[in-house]
């Protein structure tokens, strides 16, 4: 799960393609470890999709355009649509549930995930 703190880039990967974006910050214990079970959960289920970690400690002006005001919070994007939004506690299952379908048509649409 890549660290990035460019808001025009976050823009543009969420505009184009799938992206998985964790809200957290160094002083969460529940983002620490939750993160490298969702890594885990995309590279399994969601392989094309990309991920990116934004430290809300460190990009506060990210968060707040986000509308991230409590930790931690995951936001999955197609083509610029939110297809998921969880704030706080939440199931990987029922994320996972999700995620699936829209996913699933993003990479039946043409055959193959839009290039990056």
């Amino acid at each position: 799960m890549k660290n990035i703190s460019d808001i025009n880039l976050l823009k543009h990967l969420a505009s184009e393609g799938a992206l998985f974006i964790l809200f957290g910050g160094d002083n969460c214990s529940v983002c620490k470890s939750i993160r490298p079970q969702l890594q885990v959960m995309l590279e399994h289920n969601f392989p094309q999709m990309h991920c990116v970690y934004v430290d809300c400690g460190a990009s506060p002006e990210i968060c707040a355009q986000y509308g991230v005001f409590s930790l931690p919070v995951v936001k999955a994007y197609i083509d610029g649509m939110v297809i998921a939004k969880e704030v706080g506690a939440f199931s990987i299952k029922q994320l996972i549930k999700t995620l699936e379908r829209p996913y699933t048509m993003w990479l039946s649409s043409d055959g193959k995930p839009t290039d990056r």
